[in-house]
């Protein structure tokens, strides 16, 4: 998507990563510490962003912060609906704590992938809109 779109990816860890090799591809590697790539992603997320994770507490800080975030099986999250995501994200914290749930998330399928580079697309779309 970077490359067809002429847009940088930046990858932000704590860890090296295999990554393609492209002067659109950019590697951040923050120092290990618990949250230090989510505190660096959430401080330099802005509007023009789409961030793309699984964690909540980082979804939110960057739907604050205006970024479009996208989960990895497509969905979105949003000023709408980020309220709900952390409220299930405690829930299951919660109930994993007591043993009630034991099980993880639902395997990623086919058709997330589809979804995922579908609602990609859209996002960078509605971001180089707002650009012009």
């Amino acid at each position: 998507m970077a490359e067809r779109h002429g847009i940088e990816a930046i990858f932000v860890s704590n860890a090296w990563m295999r990554l393609p090799d492209s002067p659109l591809v950019k590697r951040v590697a923050v120092e290990a510490g618990m949250d230090a790539a989510d505190d660096w992603i959430a401080d330099q997320s802005t509007n023009q962003d789409v961030v793309i994770t699984n964690d909540i507490p980082l979804a939110a800080r960057c739907v604050a912060q205006g970024a479009k975030i996208l989960r990895p099986n497509g969905k979105a999250l949003d000023q709408n609906s980020i309220g709900m995501a952390v409220a299930v994200r405690d829930l299951h914290t919660s109930l994993r704590d007591s043993g009630q749930i034991t099980g993880g998330p639902a395997a990623f399928q086919k058709q997330d992938r589809s979804r995922f580079l579908d609602a990609l697309e859209t996002a960078i779309q509605v971001i180089k809109r707002q650009s012009y």
